[in-house]
């Protein structure tokens, strides 16, 4: 089955599935590589009009990573994985919102720069 879109993860979201353990971090790869082939907001889901988030409930615990589209090369529409935290309250924290929101930024202005 094709992928909607492919994902690249940026540093921070690649540390933070390092940091946890095997069984959560590949529930976390699941999930997003389930996402790719099916349009499901239990997984998927846009936070703002630039900001996204994939969604994994495991074992008790909401794992959240942050994302955004690149739709400047024709080809491949993207999904940058900005960064992952484990959520504790019923809304997304202003501040990883906009910490996604700067990695976006900066994401943009270096890819200007190749």
């Amino acid at each position: 089955m094709d992928n909607n879109f492919e994902i690249i993860f940026l540093t921070d979201a690649f540390e933070f599935l390092k940091s946890l353990d095997p069984k959560h971090a590949n529930k976390i790869l699941y999930n997003i590589r389930k996402s790719q082939q099916k349009n499901d907001p239990e997984l998927f889901k846009k936070l703002t009009d630039d900001i996204w988030e994939f969604r994994t409930l495991f074992q008790g615990l909401q794992y959240r990573m942050l994302a955004f589209w690149d739709k400047t090369n024709n080809s491949n529409t993207l999904v940058i994985s900005t960064h992952g935290f484990i959520k504790k309250q019923s809304k997304v924290p202003d501040n990883e919102i906009i910490k996604a929101e700067k990695q976006r930024k900066k994401y943009f202005q270096d890819k200007l720069k190749k």
